[in-house]
Order: structure tokens, then sequence, then C-alpha cells
């Protein structure tokens, strides 16, 4: 197996690609080996004799070839001669858009004149007989009589902070030769990384693509089966047969006079791995000998999010919060977002300042940051006290939509469901 040279870059520009044990080749940008021919490519013939003293791959535990193969086979490419020269990693960004203005002292008293409708008696019963009825297992009995005792309501605030940024890495990677138009250096200079020019899919939604750098094309042979196509059989060892597994080549089996009906007698069957051929075709290429090699873009769009939920009073499970629908109190979206400062709750303004500060910090060594969009939500929660045949309850309904958390339900039964 040769040593797996890959490269790849940081996500805000390209990396390194060093020889085989990560340092960097030789700095002349000659040829390493002085126009000599190295003996990996001796290539054997297709016809020459295997014998058992061969070495012989295991075709159940085939591995992967690298994503590229030694250094010492590839030449150079004129505008990623720096791969091979650099020892360590150099970080290139590209250039931001100007950032968007400071945020402006809001005046946010009108902001909080939004009131979510509060949740009456009626509504609250009205919703827990629809959360009842989507149950298999629950009764509308108990939901239709409950006597409700007591609401107790609040509005919480929900603070969500989504960056959408694209990373850029880049690698080795190859493809059967089938004799396609090569891409080579010599049609040109490979841009770099951040110089390639593709489509951005829609703000906050992610996507990985995958792209060939222009120019960075090379054609080698398969050095898994040395450009041959094929590999000796594993489960005969180029035979073809292999001894019967009912007899183990005895011709008949124990204490019986008459011939093995499995192998008719002869001792050995067909291969039933390689069909008897001997060998079975090169996984790597594909039967062609040859790959083509060439350096892959792969750029991912991902959109991080924080989200904060401010304090509350109620039992409600903050999970469950977290993805409630809210009213929505306050929206700002640019290519970069300041922190809000003045918000009446202070821990609101906080989560802003840290959500910030934290993607920021994540993202600013390996990504650019495309677009940022920061929002206020305002989130009801009614917790219902009630009473059913003797004993009190609890049952919350949280956001815009009327969503049911239940406690203990009291007319819950089961009958063998199957979970399908």
């Amino acid at each position: 197996m040769f040593p797996s040279v890959v490269f790849k870059s940081g996500n805000n520009g390209p990396g390194i690609l060093g020889g085989p044990e990560g340092g960097p080749s030789d700095p002349s940008g000659l040829s390493p080996l002085g126009g000599q021919t190295p003996p990996w490519l001796d290539i054997c013939t297709m016809d020459r004799d295997l014998s058992e003293d061969d070495s012989v791959v295991d075709l159940s535990f085939e591995a992967e070839s690298p994503l590229a193969p030694p250094a010492e086979l590839l030449e150079r490419l004129p505008s990623y001669d720096w791969l091979f020269q650099r020892g360590g990693q150099q970080i290139m960004f590209p250039p931001l858009e100007a950032p968007g203005r400071p945020l402006e002292q809001r005046c946010w008293s009108s902001f909080l004149e939004h009131r979510v409708p509060l949740v009456t008696e009626e509504v609250a019963r009205e919703a827990l007989l629809s959360f009842v009825s989507s149950k298999c297992c629950y009764g509308s009995t108990a939901a239709g009589d409950l006597i409700i005792q007591e609401l107790k309501q609040q509005t919480l605030c929900r603070y969500r902070l989504e960056t959408f940024s694209e990373s850029r890495v880049s690698e080795w990677t190859f493809q059967p030769f089938t004799n396609q138009s090569v891409d080579g250096p010599q049609r040109g200079t490979s841009p770099r990384l951040w110089d390639i020019k593709v489509q951005v899919p829609p703000m906050f939604q992610e996507d990985t693509r995958k792209f060939q750098v222009p120019h960075s094309s090379l054609v080698k042979e398969c050095h898994k089966c040395h450009g041959r196509g094929r590999y000796k059989c594993s489960g005969c060892h180029g035979a073809g047969m292999v001894r019967c597994p009912s007899c183990s080549g005895a011709k008949r089996k124990a204490k019986q006079s008459r011939r093995c009906q499995m192998c008719s007698g002869s001792g050995r069957r067909r291969c039933s791995t390689c069909s008897g051929r001997g060998s079975k075709t090169c996984a790597t290429c594909k039967g062609e000998k040859r790959l083509l090699h060439f350096i892959q873009l792969v750029i991912m769009w991902k959109n991080s999010l924080f989200e904060f939920v401010s304090e509350h009073r109620l039992n409600c499970p903050r999970e469950l919060l977290a993805k409630a629908k809210g009213q929505s109190l306050f929206k700002d979206e640019n290519t970069v977002v300041y922190p809000i400062v003045d918000f009446p709750l202070r821990e609101i303004s906080l989560a802003s300042q840290r959500g910030i500060a934290e993607h920021s910090a994540a993202l600013s060594p390996r990504a650019r940051v495309l677009q940022q969009r920061q929002t206020i939500e305002l989130i009801p929660v009614t917790e219902v006290h009630y009473w059913y045949r003797g004993q009190t309850y609890v049952y919350y309904i949280y956001g815009t939509d009327h969503r049911v958390h239940v406690v203990d339900y009291p007319d819950r039964y089961c009958f063998g469901c199957t979970i399908i």
C-alpha cells in the first residue's frame, strides 16, 4: 500500500500537501527522482505466471485507493507548486463584504405592545381534546369531563441567531480513466480555491457541492493493480478451482464408497469468488488500468443556529419551547449583525452578545460568513390545572398554535399497540 497523500485546505483557503510523512517535498521544483523510473512503475504483464509464492490480495478486505498516489508520481501543477514546498498551513481569507451598520438605538416600547391572545378555558379544553384525538391510547372522556381550576399564563422571549457560512476544502481524488478529455496543467494555470466562482444556494439553506478544479487532472496507472486491471483471486489463488467443501478434496465422503455428488468425484469445484476465472476486476480502476487524478473542491454551506429562551416560572420542558411556534417581535438580517444591547429583558441582550461571539469564534478560523439573521419571538405558555375524579392534574399549552404537553393524563390505556 502506498502512503496516502491528502491535500486539504482550511475553509478559508488552500492547505498544504506534503510528502508521505507530512513534511515538505523537494523545494527545487524538479522531479524528485531525477528522471529515473521508480521501481513501482515496473508493470507486470498480464500473461505472467503467478506462483503460489506471489502475494495475494484478500478481496474481502480490499481497501479504497488513497486519495492521491505518492507525491513522486505527480507532476508539478504550476499554480499548486506550493503544495509540495511549504511545511505549514497558510490561511487565505477571501475579502469580505462591508459589514452592515451597527444596530441603532431602538424604542422597544412599540415592540412590546405586541400581545399574544390569552388562552381561555374553552381554548384550553379544545386544545386538549385535539391532542388526545391524535393519540391512539388516549381517551376523550377525561378531556370532556374535566373541571379546569386554574390557568397560569406567561409569555416568554426566544432569541435566535442564524449564521450562514461557506467553507471550502480541497482534496485529491480519482476516477477510472476511460480515455476522456484530460484537463491538465498544459491547458493553463489552476485557479486558487476561493477564486472559483460558484452559484450560492438560497440563504440559510444548507448544501454541499463538489467541483473539479480546472487544469488539475493527471493520468497515472492504477497502483492498486499495477496497471493490470485485475487482481489475482484470493479464494482460489488464481487457479480458478477450489477444494470441494463437501468431500474436502477426497473425492468421496467419509465412510461412503460412491464418489462425491457435489464435485462429481474430482475433489475440486469452480471458485465462486471469481467464477472460475482466477482473477477479479480491480475495484479501484474498474478494469481500465489507469486512473484520472484531479483536485476536487468541496464547498459546504452551513447554517449555524444559536437559541435562547428567557427564564420562566412554569415547568414546561425547555426543549419544547425551543421548537414552539412564536409570534415575531423583531428581525434583523445583514451580512453581519450586531449585538442587541438595550432590550428590556437584559438576558435577551446578553444572549445576543454571547451568540454572536460564539459564532464568530467558531467560524472565523475556517469559514466565510455570508449572511446573519437574528430574531426575537414571543412564546405563550399556559399551565392548566384541572380536577378529574377526585384528583388534580396538570397539562401545558405552548406556542401560538396551541401545542399540548401532558404530564400525567388520567384516561390513558393501551391494548397491545404495535409500533411500526
